[in-house]
């Protein structure tokens, strides 16, 4: 074995939380590291280029599905790579669906915006009185083009494995 790295290590090496590395080591795209007598996890650099490559990955909005299909075709250098193509190509269409959606709810938000030209009071505020009718008339609190898993950081502070 190489030299053995400790999670924290392995954490600032890939700018990813821990907690971060124990998930991707549940859902099996990392692969269980070794142990120490005190059972401490023990990496290695390999786990250090497979985290990278996982966390580039996810730079690029890809699933977990995404991309554990891209790693069994890494870890199967043989095989045929136009599956490959076929999951990038799948996956620009999803993010083109997904820049439609985003501008649709930019539109939304702005017009909502220009519903309150002056500060005031919050009871006059046409901004809240239009969300307010919206939720009273049934319409959904997330518009349709509203698209899930778009923020990087929500205001409660968690943020995307």
């Amino acid at each position: 074995m190489s030299h053995a790295i400790t999670i924290g290590d392995l954490a600032r090496r890939t700018q990813c939380q821990a907690e971060t590395i124990r998930y991707y080591e549940r859902e099996g795209l990392l692969p269980a590291p070794a142990r120490s007598q005190g059972n401490y996890r023990q990496y290695e650099t390999r786990h250090v280029e497979r985290l990278s490559f996982i966390r580039h990955c996810r730079s690029l909005d890809m699933t977990l599905d995404e991309i554990r299909a891209l790693l069994d075709f890494r870890d199967a250098p043989t095989r045929d790579c136009a599956e490959v193509s076929a999951l990038l190509d799948e996956h620009v269409r999803h993010v083109a669906d997904r820049i439609v959606q985003l501008r649709r709810l930019e539109r939304q938000l702005k017009h909502l915006r220009g519903l309150c030209a002056s500060p005031g009071q919050a009871e006059r505020c046409g901004i809240l009185n239009e969300m307010s009718r919206a939720a009273k008339g049934g319409q959904p609190a997330a518009p349709a083009g509203h698209v899930h898993g778009s923020h990087t950081a929500s205001h409660s502070g968690r943020t995307r494995a």
